[in-house]
């Protein structure tokens, strides 16, 4: 049997709301991949260099594929966290792209690890994959987060101060 935070990590991972971040995370690697083949084969197709055409078509699939993801998973998957008063949208999505960024670092070296190996589009799939988990975990915890929870690690106010 594993470890007590094993288990509990199993078991939030396998809560309705990851399956639904996951449902998102498979459209945005939908959008992902399109966008990364339509750049390539398309819009940068008069970057010469090969590095360079897929160092900007990535870049452009993995913002797309962000805002995506984003826009769904406030909507549908913590539609019961809403933004704390006063938090601009802007601002949440800024705390988002931030929460995501280890994913987005993991996803790009992985990506350009794997592509001497596999085809591109097999290549930025794995990576996609291999950062799920830690954007889901990171996401719930910090840009989603409870409310009771954000309000609960807030210091109590002091009576008779002075």
């Amino acid at each position: 049997m594993p470890p007590a935070p094993t288990r509990t990590l199993i078991k939030r991972l396998l809560r309705w709301r990851f399956l639904k971040f996951g449902m998102i995370g498979a459209s945005g690697t939908v959008v992902n991949l399109g966008v990364l083949y339509l750049c390539q084969e398309w819009l940068f197709r008069a970057i010469i260099a090969p590095k360079t055409r897929l160092d900007c078509s990535l870049l452009l699939a993995i913002l797309i594929a962000t805002v995506n993801n984003f826009t769904w998973n406030r909507l549908w998957t913590w539609r019961d966290r809403p933004r704390r008063p006063g938090q601009a949208l802007v601002a949440q999505f800024g705390q988002y792209a931030l929460a995501c960024w280890v994913g987005i670092v993991l996803q790009l070296v992985l990506t350009k690890i794997l592509v001497a190996y596999v085809h591109y589009l097999l290549a930025n799939l794995a990576a996609i994959a291999c950062a799920s988990v830690c954007n889901f975990l990171v996401n719930d915890a910090w840009t989603f987060r409870h409310r009771r929870a954000a309000l609960a690690a807030a210091p109590l106010p002091t009576d008779g101060e002075g």
